[in-house]
């Protein structure tokens, strides 16, 4: 039986978002509204949909990641205590099939359709912590510090090589930036480290995923982001999937025999940083170290021998998180 009578999708744009409403399983016509992207707008919305009759208890609002644009109506609604369904926009998208045209106000109705098709498949928003929050902010931001600062350095070293003078210039006026900018490095590092301590859930986590070999501060703190503290992903082979470490098989009949590749649907960033894990733990763990060299030797290609190291990290992760506890190095026998 399904949970959900009424479906309401959502597209969403930085002053605006429309808004259309699907009543009683499509029983009736699509209704449409547009409403400004603020917590005036919001609330109108849960207005509308109350005169709609639509209540909070029967209605499934879905969205498309937008990041920061979303942000105030997923507040908003969870507060008014509706079900949300954040989804990515590409799986909507691939599955309405071919279409023809396209603006807000179908988007929106597209959502909607895509919701109330798909409703047994819903996996129902949780809002992350307070301090995950802060800490997703903080690592953005040093993203960005990082991104400066290697820019202005390697932009001055290429132009030494090519005009000394303007580079000594260069090196002159930027001087003080770099330095502002390590200097807010290491107080955003302090201050990561502060919320780590001072969250007792959080701290656990931290703690049991960065015993594993080759996990680092950074890699930790990004997969407790984009995973809400384990919660969003059930099975380790999920979010290996998600971080775009498990191979898949590419064949069909008996002429097409390519060799098993990951999706290019991925968290990049999470790939990126699993596979500088993956390098650490072949040089410094033992484990992993004895398998990387053995399967090289049966001749296994050395990228697919990393991508494994990459997944059987993320499944020793998920080990620790489930079983409550850091991880055990194997004593040689």
């Amino acid at each position: 039986m399904n949970k959900f009578k009424h479906f309401l999708g959502i597209d969403v744009s930085k002053e605006y978002f429309d808004a259309v409403l699907i009543l009683n399983g499509a029983k009736e016509k699509p209704i449409h509204n547009q409403f400004a992207n603020d917590s005036k707008g919001v609330k109108t919305l849960n207005q509308w949909l109350k005169k709609q009759g639509a209540t909070n208890q029967q209605t499934l609002v879905c969205l498309e990641h937008t990041g920061m644009y979303g942000k105030l109506i997923i507040k908003y609604l969870m507060g008014f205590n509706y079900s949300l369904w954040v989804e990515m926009s590409l799986k909507i998208i691939r599955s309405m099939g071919l279409q023809r045209g396209k603006n807000d106000k179908i988007d929106a109705e597209r959502i909607a359709v895509y919701a109330m098709k798909n409703q047994q498949e819903a996996i129902i928003y949780k809002a992350p912590s307070r301090t995950v929050e802060k800490i997703r902010n903080l690592m953005s931001l040093r993203e960005k510090l990082i991104l400066t600062k290697a820019s202005l350095i390697r932009n001055s070293k290429e132009m030494k090589s090519l005009d000394p003078e303007v580079s000594k210039l260069s090196d002159k006026f930027q001087k003080q930036t770099i330095k502002g900018i390590t200097s807010d490095l290491k107080q955003i590092e302090k201050q990561l480290d502060l919320f780590i301590k001072e969250d007792e859930n959080l701290s656990k986590i931290y703690s049991q995923a960065i015993s594993v070999p080759g996990v680092g501060k950074v890699t930790t703190l990004y997969l407790i982001c984009f995973t809400n503290e384990f919660t969003t992903y059930s099975t380790p082979r999920q979010l290996a999937c998600y971080a775009g470490v498990v191979p898949f098989e590419h064949t069909s009949g008996k002429s097409i025999r390519l060799r098993p590749k990951v999706h290019h649907m991925a968290n990049k960033k999470l790939k990126k940083q699993l596979h500088m894990c993956a390098l650490s733990a072949v040089n410094h763990d033992p484990e992993m170290k004895e398998y990387f060299k053995r399967k090289v030797q049966e001749e296994k290609n050395k990228m697919l021998v990393i991508n494994n190291v990459r997944n059987k990290i993320v499944h020793r992760i998920c080990a620790c998180i489930r079983d409550n506890k850091t991880f055990e190095v194997r004593k040689s026998a």
